[in-house]
C-alpha cells in the first residue's frame, strides 16, 4: 500500500484515495469522436513517470495530480486541482 501525502490533509493511505486516470488521456471538449476514443483507449503505459489523476475519496474529496513512477510506485510529486487546490 502506497502512503499518499495528500496538500490538505498530510500523509494518508492508499484506501482514502480513488484512482481515476492518466492526464495524458483526458478529452478536452470539442474533441472529434475519433480522436477522443483515441485518447481514452490507446495509451502507452510507458515505464517510468507518469502524470495521474487521483481522487482523496475518503477525505477532503480533492482532486489531485500525482507523478509517480509506473515500476516502482514511488511519488515524486503532488498538487491540488481544481476548485480544492490551495493558491
Amino acid at each position: 500500500m502506497m502512503l499518499i501525502t495528500c496538500p490538505h490533509c498530510g500523509p494518508r493511505a492508499q484506501a482514502e484515495f480513488t484512482y481515476e486516470r492518466t492526464v495524458d488521456s483526458v478529452v478536452q471538449p470539442g474533441t472529434d469522436p475519433a480522436g477522443a476514443m483515441e485518447r481514452l483507449f490507446t495509451r502507452a503505459n510507458p515505464r517510468g513517470l507518469d502524470d495521474e489523476i487521483w481522487r482523496h475519496t475518503f477525505g477532503c474529496r480533492a482532486w489531485l495530480v500525482m507523478t509517480r513512477h509506473r515500476v516502482t510506485h514511488a511519488i515524486e510529486a503532488i498538487r491540488a486541482v481544481g476548485p480544492e487546490a490551495l493558491p
